[in-house]
């Protein structure tokens, strides 16, 4: 059973797939924070200063007596979700780029040629004549 395991874990596409998760969270990471530092600031500044990150819709106020909360702030963090959404778009794009230029490497399928009963077909005509 080890050596079944062995063999499993050893094949190329294996080790493509934990290579490939591995690239992934790291250019997702990278993009998240793209988002969150680069690109939410100037979507903001272009919107007049709105920070996404803190809007929200509170669906009931915080109770707090005597400097103590007693019940927590409840809101929908909508803000979050639209950082969430453009990030998402952003990974989108950079990954549809990435396939793109790794499919353009790749060398053009060589084009049909005639089927066998076709050749078969014109060296049966040629005879004939």
């Amino acid at each position: 059973m080890f050596k079944e395991f062995k063999d499993f874990i050893a094949t190329g596409s294996v080790i493509d797939f934990a290579v490939g998760v591995i690239m992934a969270g790291a250019l997702g990471a990278v993009i998240n924070s793209f988002v969150e530092n680069m690109a939410m600031p100037l979507v903001g500044m272009l919107t007049g200063g709105v920070d996404f990150s803190q809007m929200k819709y509170v669906l009931s106020d915080a109770v707090i007596e005597g400097g103590k909360v007693i019940k927590p702030e409840n809101a929908l963090g909508y803000g979050k979700v639209i950082t969430a959404f453009i990030s998402l778009l952003t990974i989108g794009f950079v990954m549809f780029m990435v396939v793109r230029a790794y499919n353009k490497t790749k060398a053009p399928a060589a084009a049909a040629g005639p089927s066998d009963i076709d050749l078969l077909t014109e060296i049966r005509d040629a005879l004939r004549k």
